[in-house]
C-alpha cells in the first residue's frame, strides 16, 4: 500500500478543459489573435500557463504578444477558474476513500497556485494533506519541484508516494521525482498516446484507483 497519493489536476481530478479554453480564447481575441478551439487547447495544456500561451499565439508572435496574452488570461482566469469546472464523477470519493485507508493525499498542478488552492477550496475542501501550484521560483513540471515540497510538508519517501496523472508531463514528473506512476484514461490524453510515452499502469474509472493504491 502506498503512504502517499499525489494526484494532478488539470484532467485528472477536474475536467478544467471548458474553463481554460475561454480564458485563453478570451485572452487571444483581447489581443488581436484568433480563437482556438476546444481540441486544439487539450494539446495545448499540461506544461503550465506560459507553455499554453506560447503554443496558443501565432507563430512569430513576438515576447511582448505573449506577455499581453498572459496578462490577459491570468486576469479573466481569476474571475471564471469555476465556471464550467467540475471534478469528474466518482472521484470525490475514492480520494476520501484513500484518506479512510490511511493514505496521505495531495494535489501538484502546473496550475498558478492561486488557482490550485481555491479549486482544492471549492471541490476538495479538507481533502488534500497538501496542494501545491506554481508560484514564482518554482520549475513547472516534469521538473520535480513541487513533488518534492509535498514530500517535505508530508514527511514522506518518493519509495512511499504514487503519482497520478493524465499526461506525458506527469509521467515524466513521475520519473523525474522517483515515483510509480498511474496514467488516468479519462483526462486530456488518450491510452495510446500515454502508452507511446511510457505508461505501464492505468486506470479506466476512478474507482480503479483503490484497488492500485490500497
Amino acid at each position: 500500500m502506498y503512504k502517499l497519493a499525489i494526484f494532478d489536476m488539470d484532467g485528472t481530478i477536474l475536467d478544467t478543459l471548458t474553463d481554460l479554453a475561454s480564458a485563453i480564447n478570451h485572452a487571444l481575441e483581447a489581443c488581436g489573435f484568433p480563437a482556438r478551439t476546444v481540441d486544439e487547447v487539450r494539446m495545448f495544456v499540461g506544461n503550465g500557463i506560459l507553455k499554453l500561451v506560447e503554443r496558443a499565439v501565432p507563430a512569430g508572435s513576438t515576447q511582448e504578444e505573449k506577455d499581453r496574452v498572459k496578462a490577459a488570461f491570468d486576469a479573466y482566469y481569476q474571475e471564471h477558474c469555476l465556471d464550467e469546472t467540475r471534478p469528474y464523477a466518482g472521484i470525490v470519493d475514492v480520494i476520501r476513500d484513500l484518506r479512510s485507508a490511511g493514505v496521505k493525499t495531495a494535489c501538484v498542478s502546473n496550475k498558478p497556485d492561486y488557482g490550485v488552492q481555491s479549486l482544492c477550496d471549492r471541490f476538495f475542501p479538507g481533502l488534500f494533506d497538501h496542494a501545491v501550484g506554481m508560484k514564482p521560483g518554482m520549475a513547472v513540471k516534469p521538473a520535480p519541484d513541487a513533488v518534492y515540497d509535498v514530500f517535505d510538508a508530508l514527511k514522506t519517501e518518493a519509495s512511499e508516494a504514487v503519482y497520478i496523472g493524465d499526461s506525458d508531463v506527469d509521467l515524466m514528473t513521475a520519473k523525474n521525482a522517483g515515483t510509480d506512476c498511474i496514467s488516468v484514461l479519462w483526462g486530456f490524453r488518450d491510452k495510446a498516446f500515454l502508452t507511446e510515452h511510457g505508461a505501464a499502469v492505468f486506470a479506466e474509472k476512478p474507482e480503479e484507483l483503490l484497488t492500485i493504491c490500497l
